[in-house]
């Protein structure tokens, strides 16, 4: 069986702060990591996908946490092709972005020599990670309008390249990937570019729902439990996210895990039902039940 660890998709949620999970001696964000760190050995950091990270923040994450601590990176939400905000950008890569007149840009509104910058950029701030032994998997997670193709599946290819050689994985939220026709497909696309698939449970019945299949297609499994809350259409991410899984649940979970985890040597499980301590206490219910 592989080493699972389980965390959760963000230690600095302000309602997390907000809920009583923190001591009141964890009163600074230094305090907040130190402690978080104490309780789990992997964090997905998601602050990076709505602006690119600095390098010194990085160097601070590695300085504040254990040896054996591992960092997950989600991607800027350009490089997903996501809708950016001009604002987002380094001020000096605005300029030529700022001519579409838009607050918000997609990939194809930026010229190629912003994109390469602002991924150099990303990649470097990351770098202070990567030196400490930290940094996991950058996670490319794909927008419901990023349908399964050649020629997406080419972009996923391009991005892991750019990306390399920090490993990253995939979660997709276009229901066309994981369908039954195309499930064994995709599921080849990976294992055959070595590239990890995020294992998801989510609410099912929309554009974006895809299946909780459990696969490992590397060395590395990944799961995201984003919980099922009734409002997964809600554009307020407390109500999207606001989850808290019952025992039967979590010990529903642990045996799925426990047999992915048969298929790979690592496995990365995180609670991104992040609203109040949801994530936290549930991550922690998970990690006992899994004797991790």
């Amino acid at each position: 069986m592989s080493q699972i660890r389980v965390g959760t998709a963000s230690w600095t949620d302000r309602t997390l702060i907000a809920s009583g999970w923190y001591p009141p001696e964890a009163s600074t964000p230094e305090k907040r990591l130190r402690y978080y760190a104490r309780h789990f050995p992997l964090v997905e950091v998601d602050a990076t996908y709505y602006a690119l990270p600095a390098e010194q923040t990085a160097t601070t994450w590695a300085s504040r946490t254990p040896d054996d601590f591992v960092f997950n990176v989600k991607a800027f939400s350009l490089f997903t092709k996501h809708p950016t905000r001009v604002a987002a950008l380094p001020t000096d890569l605005r300029a030529s972005v700022q001519k579409t007149g838009k607050d918000r840009v997609y990939l194809k509104d930026v010229d190629p020599e912003v994109t390469d910058q602002a991924w150099e950029r990303f990649l470097s701030a990351l770098e202070p990670l990567r030196q400490a032994g930290k940094l996991g998997a950058i996670l490319l997670q794909y927008p419901q309008w990023f349908p399964v193709s050649r020629a997406n599946k080419e972009y996923i290819l391009s991005c892991a390249q750019r990306a390399a050689p920090r490993r990253v994985c995939v979660e997709f939220r276009n229901h066309t990937w994981m369908t039954e026709d195309n499930q064994a497909e995709t599921l080849a696309f990976l294992a055959g570019n070595k590239l990890p698939y995020v294992c998801v449970d989510m609410p099912q019945g929309y554009p974006s729902s895809i299946p909780p299949v459990l696969a490992a297609t590397t060395d590395l499994a990944v799961v995201r439990l984003h919980g099922h809350s009734g409002k997964w259409d809600s554009k307020d991410i407390y109500e999207r996210f606001a989850y808290l899984y019952s025992d039967d649940e979590l010990k529903e979970w642990a045996s799925k895990i426990r047999a992915l985890a048969g298929d790979a040597e690592v496995t990365h499980v995180l609670l991104n039902n992040c609203c109040g301590d949801h994530a936290q206490v549930n991550a922690r219910q998970l990690a006992d039940l899994l004797g991790t």
